[in-house]
């Protein structure tokens, strides 16, 4: 967009003097138009201004993304390999968890992110990749799973908004990290949705908002914004700078969590991804991963008494 704006000042200030040339062509600019000189002493002396120079400068936000995904792989390779996954039994009966609209939206989030996340990290690094056409090229995907995601979250956060909310038990599913350091199986504190499906679901769903609000605004970049500007009381530079702060701290929460949720679901829990394809989860794996759900099903008289309950203990 720069580039584009450049071009077009430089062929029409040919053809105008330059009184003529600043009201036609950066009279109407947020960015190029009055903001540019504002924004010129102000450059440092605003509170973010310098923290942004100075993170995207010196390449700390893609630092923070590489060490963040890194450190999560590492991590999971060594509980792959010390700890292993866990196996239920597929033999038993399948408690329904997901109805077909469910798994359309998830399958629909997924794909997103699935684009979202490795196209950001390629546009952070994008010096690296060696610019050009592959890293625009991930530029219009990142766009275009943007407005995919978009049309996910409202439906995914309606459904799930209530039984994603805190509960006291999800202090016992974090400090015992949800059952996942031991190889025993034994009942965890967890509902429908545990402490980490819970985390992954807010930083998705609100922190992906202030992802698609954040990246439109760095997307559209030049634009009339007086209510952010009059309310913020921020130039459009300073919107745009704040703009990305956000946008990359939360994106590398955002790849940090995606990995998790993959290598839960593919991984640490063999068979756990059928339940979003096939709606249905094993009962031994309600019974022990999820065992408040379990509880709940039982006392609703939606299912039955689990074999698995002269196997396991039972939770109070």
């Amino acid at each position: 967009m720069r580039k584009i704006l450049f071009f077009i000042t430089l062929a029409t200030g040919l053809f105008a003097d330059n009184k003529e040339f600043i009201d036609q062509i950066q009279g109407d600019s947020s960015v190029w138009g009055e903001g540019r000189f504002i924004n010129i002493p102000t450059y440092y002396d605003n509170g973010f201004a310098k923290f942004f120079v100075d993170w995207q400068g010196n390449g700390y936000f893609a630092m923070l993304a590489a060490v963040a995904i890194l450190a999560v792989i590492v991590a999971f390779a060594g509980h792959y390999a010390i700890v292993g996954p866990k196996h239920f039994s597929h033999s038993h009966g399948k408690i329904y968890a997901f109805n077909v609209i469910e798994r359309l939206v998830h399958l629909i989030a997924a794909v997103a992110w699935v684009v979202l996340v490795p196209t950001g990290v390629i546009m952070m690094f994008g010096e690296e990749f060696g610019g050009g056409f592959f890293v625009r090229l991930c530029k219009n995907l990142h766009g275009l799973a943007t407005i995919l995601f978009a049309i996910s979250l409202i439906p995914m956060f309606a459904f799930w908004f209530v039984r994603m909310l805190p509960a006291t038990y999800d202090l016992k599913w974090m400090f015992m990290v949800g059952g996942y350091l031991s190889k025993n199986k034994k009942p965890i504190p967890a509902g429908k949705f545990n402490a980490g499906q819970k985390a992954w679901f807010w930083v998705a769903t609100v922190g992906g908002f202030f992802m698609i609000v954040t990246g439109a605004l760095m997307y559209f970049l030049d634009y009339p914004a007086p209510v952010i500007n009059e309310t913020l009381g921020l130039s459009q530079i300073d919107v745009l700078r704040l703009s990305a702060i956000v946008h990359n701290i939360l994106g590398a929460a955002c790849a940090v969590f995606l990995l998790v949720h993959i290598y839960m679901a593919v991984f640490a829990i063999k068979g756990s991804i059928h339940a979003i394809i096939t709606g249905y989860k094993e009962e031994e794996e309600v019974y022990i991963l999820h065992h408040y759900w379990y509880q709940e099903l039982l006392k609703k008289g939606e299912i039955k008494p689990s074999v698995f309950e002269q196997k396991y203990t039972n939770l109070k």
